[in-house]
């Protein structure tokens, strides 16, 4: 870890239904819970409706469990702290799938800035980037998401937009410039795919980032 920047404490609570950043005197919405209140979730319902609702909260608390676990094994490896085994299919599962992963990181980047670290803008959200450095040497926001399946790029806008959202706190809060949002997936299968927002389509996503806290505010 590079300890370039003082990353704030938060507070974390959950708030009608949508998760609230208490930074200092603001509180502010997560970055998640606005990009769930303003993202068409007909699809989501239509196959609660078709499995069922036990089924669907089955598969719901796997993938969840799947991902925070994946996710503390990415950090303990950044913040080289030891992961004590478990004997848990979801924990090996998650070894499997955090492997790819460890390994991209150990190949291309070049700083650690901050880890799992709050970052907001003033007046509008909060958020956790699950990591903030140079990558492939240049200044990145980087985000770990594990999937059943791969996902097809243009079915992953939120992800960027939500790395898109980090990126502008983070030059909000610290004056950098950082432009370039990598997403880095891998399945239960062990496959991995690197998902990468070049420069020029910064500038997209902000501007739909910018539409999408107008449509969240004007709820």
């Amino acid at each position: 870890m590079t300890q370039k920047y003082n990353y704030p404490e938060s507070r974390r609570a959950m708030v009608n239904g949508g998760r609230v950043y208490t930074v200092g005197d603001e509180k502010l919405p997560s970055v998640t819970t606005i990009l769930d209140k303003t993202t068409d979730k007909s699809f989501l319902i239509a196959w609660r409706k078709r499995v069922g609702d036990a089924e669907a909260n089955r598969v719901s608390k796997e993938s969840s469990g799947l991902g925070t676990a994946t996710h503390k094994l990415v950090e303990n490896y950044l913040l080289e702290k030891e992961s004590k085994p478990k004997g848990n299919l979801v924990w090996q599962m998650a070894k499997t799938i955090s492997k790819p992963i460890i390994d991209n990181l150990k190949e291309n980047l070049d700083e650690a800035w901050g880890v799992e670290c709050t970052l907001f803008y003033p007046d509008l959200y909060a958020g956790t980037t699950d990591l903030v450095g140079i990558y492939k040497g240049e200044p990145a926001i980087i985000d770990f998401k594990t999937s059943k399946k791969i996902k097809k790029r243009e079915w992953i806008d939120n992800y960027f937009l939500q790395c898109t959202a980090y990126a502008l706190a983070h030059n909000k809060m610290f004056d950098t410039k950082i432009k370039n949002c990598y997403i880095l997936m891998c399945d239960r299968a062990g496959n991995y795919k690197e998902f990468s927002m070049d420069n020029n389509e910064f500038q997209l996503y902000s501007d739909k980032w910018t539409e999408t806290l107008d449509r969240y505010y004007a709820l």
